[in-house]
């Protein structure tokens, strides 16, 4: 279901959008160009689309709890495999910038909140260097998680189990530095904003964080437009899907609005 909201945010950002002929920066240019823009991926997820189309023939009951907002699709606690996977699941094109993201930075520590059935995880733990946290408070999707991860033998992923709430602040004791978050959890404005405060003290100085579904309620707009304006980003992009929080002190003050 699409909201009013959502569908007033989508032509207000399309009226607002520009393409590689008005960025002027040139790290956004060339960021455009080799991240957003480009399709060509060199590494395949043939096998990882085919657990996609499973899970779309998969019309299994499970119990799913809402740890964050209320879902905009389901009224019950109780739904079907297929259903959850066609909402909820990032989409391909998503997921494949997400990896393109990981690469191009060349992110070796990936904190990701919001594992779902970890497709994603697995399209990020395609870059061989990397290692991923993924944080999940959903013992469904936990479940079916880490099928997926035994599946396709993904060894560089650690599933952190629990209300990311209280594992989150408890892994970020450990001092190493963050290269790349994607927050995708709990989609409300005061968890979302608590979790950002959290990773930006465990930021690479030139780390980015991925804030996903930035217009999926006006509390989220809300979170995304202060966070874009926190004293450790640098710059950022609006992708309408998702909001890139770039920390590199080098890049200005920039923010830019573009289409994925």
């Amino acid at each position: 279901m699409i909201s009013g909201f959502q569908i007033r945010s989508f032509i207000n950002h399309w009226l607002y959008r520009v393409d590689e002929h008005s960025i002027h920066s040139p790290f956004f240019f060339d960021f455009y160009n080799q991240v957003v823009k480009t399709n060509d991926n060199h590494t395949s997820f043939d096998d990882i689309e085919g657990i996609r189309r499973n899970l779309w023939n998969n019309h299994t009951n499970v119990v799913v709890q809402d740890l964050g907002a209320a879902s905009l699709h389901f009224r019950t606690q109780e739904r079907k495999i297929s259903d959850i996977a066609k909402t909820s699941l990032a989409p391909p094109h998503l997921a494949h910038f997400f990896f393109r993201m990981a690469a191009h930075i060349q992110a070796e520590h990936i904190v990701e909140l919001g594992t779902s059935m970890g497709l994603t995880t697995l399209y990020l733990s395609r870059n061989k260097t990397t290692r991923i946290s993924t944080f999940e408070g959903n013992p469904a999707m936990i479940s079916i998680a880490l099928t997926h991860f035994e599946l396709l033998a993904a060894k560089n992923i650690r599933l952190v189990e629990g209300n990311i709430d209280k594992t989150l602040a408890e892994y970020l004791q450990n001092p190493a530095k963050i290269d790349l978050a994607i927050i995708d959890a709990n989609h409300q404005y005061e968890p979302t904003l608590r979790y950002f405060e959290w990773l930006s003290k465990r930021m690479n100085h030139k780390g980015v964080v991925i804030l996903d579904d930035i217009y999926y309620s006006p509390e989220m707009k809300k979170a995304w437009c202060e966070i874009k304006r926190h004293a450790l980003v640098y710059a950022s992009m609006d992708l309408f899907r998702c909001g890139i929080l770039f920390f590199d002190p080098d890049l200005n003050r920039q923010h830019y609005i573009c289409s994925l």
